[in-house]
């Protein structure tokens, strides 16, 4: 079964189920990845042709909404990182 919101398709016969940008085989990842590496929007918008502006930011949106989303388990006995 299919899911798609306005700019973001999954679907698991695209990319194997990965989110991608509607329409395209560029992923969230793909687009997270080159951000976090220092790629500019407009770097970006000139190395893919078919992506929008709104379509990077989509991914960003899709990125931060899948982060919310996570529960964390910690288990007893366990080290915290988040202490030192």
């Amino acid at each position: 079964m299919a899911m798609t919101t306005e700019r973001i398709e999954i679907n698991p016969a695209i990319m194997m189920g990965k989110p991608v940008i509607r329409g395209t085989r560029i992923t969230v990842e793909l687009i997270l990845r080159k951000l976090a590496e220092g790629a500019s929007e407009a770097e970006l918008l000139q190395d893919y042709p078919h992506l929008a502006t709104e379509d990077i930011r989509a991914a960003v949106s899709y990125g931060a909404a899948s982060v919310a989303h996570e529960e964390v388990v910690l288990l007893p006995g366990a080290p915290n990182p988040g202490k030192s």
